[in-house]
Parts: structure tokens; sequence; C-alpha cells
């Protein structure tokens, strides 16, 4: 199955590859521990939130084709919480 990722999330995607060349400069020039770690929290929950927005418009696209078929629903949600549960 192919999937169709919205320009929003590929926007979010290169604004998370923006922070993580930004982390790479602090780190070149130096900054300090505190700073550097704080971006790289600033990374993750973006990368957090990109991977929660995935999962749930996947997860959506899935359940109405199942549901189109006739089919049981609730092995996508299984799925899609051990995808969320396995991201982190």
């Amino acid at each position: 199955m192919e999937y169709n990722y919205t320009d929003e999330l590929k926007t979010r995607l290169r604004r998370i590859e923006g922070q993580v060349r930004g982390v790479l400069r602090l780190m070149d020039e130096g900054k300090s521990c505190k700073d550097v770690v704080s971006q790289l929290s600033a990374v993750r929950n973006a990368s957090d939130k990109a991977i929660a927005q995935i999962v749930a418009e996947n997860l959506q696209h899935c359940i109405m084709e199942e549901q189109k078929a006739g089919g049981d629903t609730d092995k996508l949600v299984k799925e899609a919480i051990q995808l969320l549960v396995k991201s982190r």
C-alpha cells in the first residue's frame, strides 16, 4: 500500500532537520551541554509529534478501508498502539 504524506508533514520534518543542523552547529561552536541537550529535547519532541501524526493519519485511512471491506478494525488499532510504544 502506498501512502501519500502531506506537505504539512514534510514541512514539519524539514523543520526537524533544521533543528538537528542547529544542534550540530552548537556542538561545533562548543556551546554548553545544557544548550545542546535543550535543543536535542526540542528535536525529540518534534519527532514524537511527527510520529504521532503519521500513525494517526495512517490509522484513520486503514480503519476506513477495513470498514469498507467489512473487516475487524481492532487489530489495526493494536498495531498503531504498538508502533507508538515502539517509537519511544
